[in-house]
C-alpha cells in the first residue's frame, strides 16, 4: 500500500493550487494542512469539494500568518519557535518551561482544523517533522490511536549507527500510542524512475508514505510527468483511511 502526501496544504496559494493539481490528476493520495496560515480557509473549501483526505500539518516553526489567528496563539508558537530554531539538535532537547505552550499550541491548532474542515484530521505529521521534536514525544499531545507520521526510513548504512538507532527509539515511542506505517519516504530524495520504482517496490509488501512539497518545481514537475505515471501505474494508492 503506498500514501503518496502532499505536506504544507494551507500554507500558501501555491502550496494549495499544486497540491490540489496532483490530488485531481492522482498523482497524490492526500494532503496534511496547516491552520492559521494565509491560505488555510481557502485550502479548507477545497478540500471539502474535492473530497480529500486531510491531516493536521503541526507547525511550530513557521510563523501563522493568518490575520485572524489568535494573538496568545501567536505568542505561545513564537516561544517554541525560538527554541526549536535556537540550534541544529533543539528538537532532541525537553524543556520543561515550554510544555504549558507546546500543549496550548497543539490545541489551538488542533481546536482550527475542526473549525475549518468540519471533522477529524486523518492523520498527523509535523511541519519539518517537529512533531518528533522530543517535547512532543514526552507530552503525549497528540490523541491517543490516530495515525502518526514516522521518522525517516533509511537503508543500512545510509546513516550512521546512532541516528538509525535513534530513529528507531522514536518510532517504537511512537508505537505505542499512535498507527504508522511501516516506511517513509521523502520524494524529494527520489525524483527519477529509478528511485520511484524502488519506493513503490516496498510499498507492494508493505504500508508505506511518500511525502511530497508539491510546491517544490522539482517535485511538482516529477510528480505531473509521464515517467512518474508509468512507474505508478497499477500501484495501490491509499489515503490514510486505509490502515
Amino acid at each position: 500500500m503506498l500514501i503518496i502526501n502532499a505536506d504544507d496544504f494551507g500554507r500558501d496559494n501555491k502550496a494549495t493550487e499544486t497540491a490540489t493539481k496532483c490530488f485531481q490528476q492522482q498523482r497524490v493520495s492526500s494532503v496534511t494542512a496547516m491552520v492559521f496560515m494565509s491560505d488555510s480557509q481557502r485550502a479548507a473549501a477545497i478540500a471539502h469539494d474535492e473530497g480529500m483526505s486531510v491531516g493536521l500539518h503541526v507547525n511550530f516553526t513557521e510563523a501563522f500568518s493568518a490575520p485572524e489567528c489568535p494573538t496568545a496563539v501567536v505568542s505561545q508558537q513564537e516561544k517554541i519557535r525560538k527554541f526549536l530554531r535556537s540550534h541544529k539538535y533543539a528538537l532532541l532537547f525537553y524543556n520543561p518551561l515550554l510544555r504549558v505552550a507546546f500543549r496550548d499550541v497543539v490545541e489551538a491548532q488542533l481546536e482550527e482544523f475542526h473549525r475549518i474542515f468540519g471533522k477529524e484530521p486523518s492523520h498527523f505529521d509535523g511541519h519539518q517533522h517537529m512533531h518528533l521534536c522530543t517535547n512532543m514525544l514526552v507530552g503525549n499531545f497528540l490523541p491517543n490511536g490516530v495515525i502518526v507520521r514516522r521518522s525517516f526510513s533509511f537503508n543500512r548504512g545510509e546513516k550512521s549507527a546512532v541516528n538509525r538507532a535513534y530513529r528507531s527509539l522514536v518510532d517504537w515511542r511512537l508505537s505505542r500510542r499512535y498507527k504508522t506505517t511501516d516506511f517513509f519516504f521523502s520524494l524529494g530524495s527520489a525524483l527519477n524512475a529509478d528511485g520511484t520504482a524502488d519506493i513503490v517496490g516496498v510499498s507492494s509488501r508493505s504500508k508505506v508514505e511518500l511525502m511530497t512539497h508539491t510546491w517544490q518545481q522539482l517535485e511538482y514537475d516529477w510528480l505531473m510527468s509521464d515517467g512518474f505515471l508509468r512507474v505508478t501505474e497499477g500501484v495501490d494508492l491509499r489515503s490514510y483511511e486505509a490502515l
